[in-house]
C-alpha cells in the first residue's frame, strides 16, 4: 500500500504543479520572428573616418550598441548577431513603426563627452543632456581600445583612457578642474566624474563609486566610442504579424490533435501502462515549457518543429519499453521480472539511439546558423529531458505500480493469456 501510496502523491502533485503553473508558462514563452511578426535588417558596417579598419572587435561591440538601441525603443528582445567581417543582422519582434527603427538604429554611436561649461543655468527638473550642453570630446579624440578597466588606491574600479591629442585634453581638463565632464552615449548619461587636475600626458582615470561590471560598461562604450562604424542597409525583411499568428495557430492545433492521437493509441495498445506513458509525456512537455521560460529561450517555427520531433522520439522511446516487457511476458516471465527486464533491455537501447541524436544536434548546433542552431538547441534539451520523463519517471512509476501488486495480470499489459509461451 506504501507504494501505491506513494504513486499516487506523485501523480497528483506533479499534475497539481503543472495546471496551476501551466497558464503563466505559456504566457512566458518569448515568440520569435517568424510568429510575433517584426522585421530583420542586414547591415554592412564600414569606418566613419578614412584610414580605419572594421575589426571583429568593434564589430561586436557596434552589435552591443544597436542591441541596447533596440531595447530602449521598447522593442521585445532583439536578437543581434554579426557575420563575415563586417555584417550585423538584426531581428526584432512586434515592432509597430519599421521606420522608426531603421532610423534609429543605422545612426553610428555617438560617444561623447560634456561639460556645463558656458551653459545657461539649468531650469528646474532639467536633463543631464541640458545642463551639460557643450561637447568637450567625441569619441574619435580617444585612442582605439585606449580605455581598461583598473583599480584605485583602495582597489575600487576605475576606467583608464587615453586620447590623441595631449594639447586639446590639457586645455579642457585645465578648463574644468573642479567640475564635471559627464560621458554621454547618444543622449543617455552614462556618468558625470569631477575633474581633479590638469592633464598633460593625455591619459586619464575616470574614478567613482563604480561595480566592476560597471566599470567595464563605461570601458566598453568609450573603445566603441573611440572606433564608430557607418551602418549600410543591404537587405530587409518584414513578417506580418497575422502571418505569424496563423502559422503559429495551425501549428499549435496540429500538435494538439497529433498528442490527442498518440496518447489514445498508447492508452488502447498498453492499457494501464499506456496511461503512465502519456503522464511521462504531459510531464515531459510541461518541462520543456519551463526551460524555454527560464532559460529565455525564443520559440520559432523551427523550434516549434524540433518540439514536435521530440514528442515523437519519447514516444518512440515509452513504445520500445512496453513492447520490451510485452515480448517478456509472452516469453513466461512473471510480470515483476517481466518489467524489470524490459525496463532494463529498452534503457540500452533507447540510450544508444539517444546519444547518436544528440551527436548530430551538437554538430549542427556547432556549426549551423540561425534557425538550425535554433532547431538543433531544442531537439537536444527534448532529448535530455525525455531520457528524465519518459525512461526514468516513467520506470519508477510502474516499478511502484508492479511492487504494489496492483499490476499483476498479462492483460493489464494488452497481452493475452493465449500469447504466453510457459518455459
Amino acid at each position: 500500500m506504501k507504494r501505491i501510496a506513494t504513486f499516487i502523491i506523485v501523480v497528483l502533485v506533479a499534475a497539481g504543479i503543472m495546471g496551476w503553473s501551466t497558464p503563466g508558462l505559456l504566457n512566458g514563452v518569448r515568440l520569435g520572428l517568424d510568429l510575433k511578426g517584426g522585421f530583420e535588417i542586414l547591415y554592412e558596417a564600414s569606418p566613419l573616418e578614412a584610414g580605419q579598419k572594421v575589426t571583429k572587435q568593434s564589430l561586436t561591440r557596434t552589435a552591443e550598441s544597436l542591441e541596447k538601441r533596440a531595447n530602449a525603443l521598447g522593442t521585445s528582445e532583439p536578437e543581434v548577431t554579426t557575420e563575415g567581417t563586417n555584417r550585423i543582422r538584426l531581428k526584432i519582434a512586434g515592432v509597430t513603426n519599421e521606420a522608426e527603427v531603421r532610423k534609429k538604429m543605422k545612426e553610428p554611436a555617438s560617444l561623447t563627452f560634456r561639460s556645463a561649461d558656458g551653459c545657461k543655468a539649468p531650469a528646474e527638473n532639467a536633463q543631464p543632456k541640458d545642463i551639460y550642453c557643450k561637447v568637450e570630446l567625441v569619441g574619435s579624440d580617444f585612442v582605439e581600445n585606449g580605455a581598461s578597466v583598473g583599480y584605485g588606491p583602495l582597489n575600487e574600479p576605475v576606467i583608464d583612457i587615453k586620447v590623441k591629442d595631449k594639447k586639446k585634453f590639457a586645455d579642457v581638463t585645465k578648463r574644468l578642474i573642479g567640475k564635471n565632464l559627464a560621458i554621454f552615449l547618444d543622449e543617455t548619461m552614462l556618468s558625470d566624474p569631477t575633474v581633479r587636475q590638469e592633464l598633460t600626458d593625455g591619459k586619464a582615470q575616470i574614478s567613482g563609486s563604480y561595480s566592476i561590471e560597471e566599470a567595464k560598461q563605461i570601458r566598453d562604450t568609450i573603445n566603441l566610442g573611440a572606433l564608430p562604424l557607418k551602418l549600410t542597409e543591404k537587405y530587409s525583411q518584414s513578417v506580418g504579424a497575422t502571418l505569424g499568428k496563423q502559422s503559429l495557430q495551425k501549428t499549435v492545433e496540429a500538435g494538439i490533435i497529433g498528442s490527442i492521437v498518440i496518447l489514445l493509441f498508447m492508452i488502447a495498445m498498453y492499457r494501464l501502462p499506456g496511461i503512465i506513458a502519456s503522464f511521462g509525456l504531459i510531464v515531459h512537455t510541461w518541462l520543456l515549457i519551463l526551460v524555454f521560460v527560464w532559460a529565455d529561450f525564443t520559440l520559432t517555427l523551427p523550434g516549434v518543429a524540433a518540439f514536435i520531433l521530440g514528442i515523437g522520439m519519447a514516444v518512440d522511446a515509452n513504445i520500445i519499453t512496453n513492447e520490451r516487457i510485452r515480448e517478456e511476458i509472452r516469453n513466461g516471465r512473471s510480470i515483476t521480472s517481466a518489467v524489470k527486464a524490459g525496463n532494463k533491455s529498452s534503457f540500452r537501447t533507447i540510450l544508444d539511439s539517444n546519444i547518436t541524436t544528440i551527436i548530430v544536434g551538437a554538430v549542427m548546433f556547432a556549426f549551423g546558423t540561425g534557425a538550425v542552431k535554433g532547431f538543433a538547441l531544442v531537439l537536444i534539451v527534448e532529448i535530455v529531458l525525455s531520457i528524465l520523463t519518459n525512461v526514468y519517471l516513467t520506470h519508477f512509476l510502474l516499478s511502484l505500480l508492479v511492487k504494489g501488486e496492483l499490476l499483476k495480470k498479462p492483460k493489464q499489459f494488452g497481452v493475452k493469456e493465449s500469447e504466453i509461451n510457459a518455459l
